[in-house]
């Protein structure tokens, strides 16, 4: 693992758009909550660029996202939002210049393919965090402080037990963690780019706004390609809005029919990512521990920075 400095207070930090843009209003209150927190945000004009789908040309987000990663004076980078069209990018992204500078990256949602590419094909850690749009942009009620700065410098031996866990098969297990917006993993598999960690590696897994049948397809097209089969544990995240309307047939349904016959332990309910509520940062990249038991959660044992 190549693994970036931590973030601290003073640190300079990016704002790129790997995918889409946001705004200019939410931008602005995203930008200032970072200053709140102690950083110094820096960013191009190019994150207000707009084409048919994303922030710009793929040629053009790649080259500011380049930008960004070799400056020396930056830190970290984090996404204004997610959207649509951060697959686009990689192959622009030359590995031995990502590696060269390590930087911490923050995102999730249509990220999670930056987030994947870089932590298993770079084998740079990242952070699956909150993003400018609908988050830092409203403030602590939309993310939780706490594991963001806490892990953004590099904390480990951090305990994360959210309220509204729940244990789906029970035991720990210890390793890498990986994963992120199930869409966007299923998404890559079939590309130079797949999701295709190591065998043991702990996945978070989650979503939004996707019918249980769709869950279930996926995790099912994930199983097909060994990805579960080579886990050592499951971390499922709210899926909030994957219930069918009155809940005959729910997120979890789906969950517990496509995980059956899953070995060690599989947690449902961790707020990252599309949640309800604020957004809790996990590690990605990095050795955690699941504890599926009577307080159910998971303990940063590697920190992301170097």
């Amino acid at each position: 693992m190549m693994r970036p400095r931590p973030l601290r207070a003073g640190d300079r930090v990016a704002i790129v758009a790997p995918a889409s843009n946001c705004p200019r209003e939410e931008f602005d209150r995203g930008v200032a909550e970072l200053v709140r927190l102690g950083y110094q945000p820096t960013f191009s004009e190019a994150v207000f660029e707009r084409g048919v789908f994303s922030a710009g040309s793929a040629s053009r987000r790649a080259s500011d996202f380049l930008r960004a990663w070799t400056d020396p004076d930056v830190v970290a980078l984090i996404a204004v939002r997610g959207g649509y069209g951060t697959v686009e990018i990689l192959p622009h992204l030359p590995i031995d210049v990502l590696r060269r500078t390590p930087k911490l990256f923050v995102g999730y949602s249509d990220t999670t393919t930056l987030l994947s590419f870089l932590s298993i094909q770079c084998g740079i850690p990242a952070l699956h965090g909150p993003m400018l749009e609908g988050r830092l942009a409203r403030g602590p009620e939309a993310y939780d402080e706490r594991s963001f700065v806490t892990l953004a410098a590099g904390g480990s031996d951090v305990e994360l037990r959210p309220a509204g866990v729940t244990v789906l098969q029970r035991g720990t297990a210890a390793g890498r963690l990986f994963g992120g917006t199930l869409t966007q993993l299923v998404a890559s598999l079939g590309t130079p780019y797949a999701f295709a960690p190591p065998a043991g590696s702990l996945l978070f897994i989650e979503d939004v706004n996707e019918r249980p049948y769709r869950l279930h397809r996926m995790l099912t097209q994930l199983a097909l390609a060994g990805v579960l089969s080579a886990a050592g544990g499951l971390i499922f995240g709210e899926m909030r809005g994957c219930d069918e309307p009155g809940g005959q047939v729910t997120a979890r349904d789906a969950i517990e029919a496509a995980t059956e016959g899953c070995a060690g332990p599989i947690l449902f309910g961790f707020p990252s990512g599309h949640t309800t509520g604020p957004c809790w940062t996990l590690p990605i990249g990095v050795r955690v521990r699941i504890v599926a038991e009577r307080e159910p959660g998971i303990i940063v044992e590697e920190a992301t920075g170097a």
